[in-house]
């Protein structure tokens, strides 16, 4: 775990990426990264996740070249939830904010887009490089194209060019720019926002969105509808959707259990 450096407060976990000199993920990170992320998606108590990279200089640059070149294999064993535990990680309904405190770039890049928002501290850069490595950003060709306009997200993807906060902001892959001192208080002011708030309709809306990605819009309100779907099955039969209406009525503020 020296890799991996975890800080939980109340219902928030801190998952910071610590590999000097630049916090690149091997195989053995990864797979820590994945049994650090299904354990927070199994935890009742948590709620909310925030992801970032220690020092001031790398979020993450991805794949790290130096171990691929002493033996990890490109196609090893990532560990459950795929590359740096988040990508192909099943089921987890609870939202996470990546907190990009530098380069963002390759698998690093591909990171932050497995989270469900991200703040930038004002310095922080990003790129897809790995077409000039003869390789493929396989997680990055998938999302970006259906984040960004098409002719932009290939721009980046077959020329692997740098880009700043404000060109990321400006496109939407970035929810918001921070001053580098203030970016860990402004993710974990989020953090708190999120975690006062509806565990199950945080479920029920990542499980949706997941699901309807490429369902037509009828289909997809059909399974939620007919309560197909677990996390949307669950809010409407819980104490949490009765206290909803009842704190409203007694025009109080609503107390949430997750149940």
């Amino acid at each position: 775990m020296d890799s991996i450096k975890t800080r939980r407060d109340g219902a928030i976990l801190e998952v910071t990426l610590d590999r000097p000199k630049a916090n690149a993920i091997d195989l053995a990170t990864s797979r820590i990264m994945g049994e650090v992320f299904a354990d927070f998606r199994d935890d009742p108590g948590l709620r909310v996740a925030i992801v970032t990279g220690a020092g001031e200089k790398f979020f993450c640059p991805g794949w790290d070249l130096k171990a691929a070149a002493d033996g990890d294999a490109v196609d090893g064993d990532y560990g459950v939830g795929g590359f740096g535990g988040l990508q192909e990680l099943r089921d987890l309904n609870k939202p996470v904010i990546a907190a990009v405190n530098g380069i963002a770039c390759g698998g690093g890049l591909e990171l932050a887009l497995s989270a469900d928002m991200i703040l930038a501290a004002d310095h922080a850069t990003f790129a897809l490089p790995e077409i000039r490595s003869g390789t493929v950003a396989d997680a990055a060709s998938v999302k970006l194209p259906k984040r960004i306009p098409y002719h932009i997200a290939m721009e980046l993807l077959l020329t692997g060019r740098w880009f700043d906060t404000a060109e990321a902001k400006g496109w939407g892959l970035v929810n918001e720019i921070v001053p580098a001192d203030q970016l860990m208080n402004r993710a974990w002011d989020l953090a708190r926002l999120l975690a006062s708030g509806p565990p199950l309709v945080h479920a029920a809306i990542k499980e949706i969105v997941r699901d309807a990605e490429d369902a037509k819009f009828q289909d997809a309100m059909n399974r939620i509808t007919k309560r197909q779907l677990r996390s949307v099955d669950t809010l409407y039969s819980s104490d949490d959707q009765l206290e909803g209406a009842r704190a409203f009525a007694e025009k109080r503020d609503p107390v949430w259990k997750g149940r």
